[in-house]
C-alpha cells in the first residue's frame, strides 16, 4: 500500500481527530478559562492595596497556584487520574483528558489573568471607588473591561498551548490530532500522515491567532 492510498483511507479518521481536538480544547478553554479567571481575579484583588486586600488569602492562593503550575502535563495527567475517576467517573479517554486539561489550564490562566489585571491603571480604579462604586461593580465594569484586550491575547495564547497539551491525550486513551499523528504517522513511519496532522494543527492555530489578534485590536481601539 503506497502512502497516498494509506492517507486516503485515513481521511475519515483525520476529520474525526480534528473534531476531537476542537471539542477537547473548546470545552477545556471554557471551563479552565472560567476557573482561571476567578482564580486570577482572587490573586489580584487580595494583593497588597487590592480591593479585597488579604495577605493570608493571597499567600495561600500563591502557594496553591505555584505548587501545581510547574508540573509537566504528562506527569499531571497521571497524578490527577484518581481524582478524575471520582469527578468524571473514568480515568482514561476524552473525559479524563478534559478534566486534567481543565485543571492544568486554570492554574496557568490564573497567572495570565493576574498579570494582565496588574497593568490596569490604579487611578481608574480609585476614580471608581471615589464615586461610590462597590467592589463587585468595579471588578465587573472597570477592571475586566480595562484589561479585556490583553486578556483576549492571553486566552488566544492559552488556546495554542491547549492544542499542544491535547497531543498528549493518547497517553490515557484520549483522541485528537496528536494521538492520530502518533498512532498512524509516527508509529507507522508514515511521514505523510504525520505532516497532514501537523499542517491541520498549524492551520487551526493560525486561524485562532488571527481571530484573537483582530478582536484584541478592536477592543484596544475603543
Amino acid at each position: 500500500m503506497d502512502l497516498d492510498t494509506n492517507l486516503s483511507q485515513l481521511w475519515p479518521l483525520v476529520w474525526q481527530s480534528t473534531y476531537e481536538t476542537l471539542y477537547i480544547v473548546a470545552i477545556t478553554l471554557v471551563l479552565g478559562g472560567l476557573l482561571g479567571l476567578l482564580l486570577g481575579l482572587a490573586l489580584y484583588v487580595t494583593r497588597r492595596g487590592g480591593l479585597y486586600e488579604s495577605r493570608v488569602a493571597n499567600a495561600v492562593l500563591n502557594v496553591f497556584v505555584n505548587f501545581f503550575r510547574p508540573i509537566p502535563f504528562v506527569i499531571f495527567i497521571a497524578a490527577v487520574q484518581p481524582l478524575a475517576r471520582v469527578v468524571v467517573g473514568i480515568g482514561i479517554g476524552n473525559r479524563a483528558i478534559i478534566f486534567a486539561l481543565t485543571l492544568a489550564a486554570a492554574f496557568g490562566i490564573s497567572r495570565i489573568v493576574e498579570q494582565n489585571l496588574v497593568t490596569v491603571d490604579p487611578g481608574v480604579i480609585e476614580a471608581a471607588r471615589s464615586v461610590g462604586a462597590s467592589r463587585p461593580r468595579i471588578i465587573r465594569t472597570v477592571l475586566i473591561p480595562e484589561a479585556l484586550g490583553p486578556l483576549i491575547l492571553g486566552y488566544t495564547f492559552v488556546f495554542v498551548a491547549l492544542v499542544d497539551m491535547s497531543a498528549i491525550a493518547g497517553v490515557i486513551g484520549g483522541g485528537g490530532l496528536g494521538n492520530f499523528a502518533l498512532q498512524y504517522g509516527y508509529r507507522q513511519f508514515d511521514t505523510v500522515v504525520t505532516w497532514t496532522a501537523v499542517l491541520i494543527i498549524v492551520a487551526l492555530v493560525q486561524v485562532v491567532q488571527l481571530t484573537g489578534n483582530t478582536l484584541a485590536r478592536r477592543v484596544l481601539r475603543r
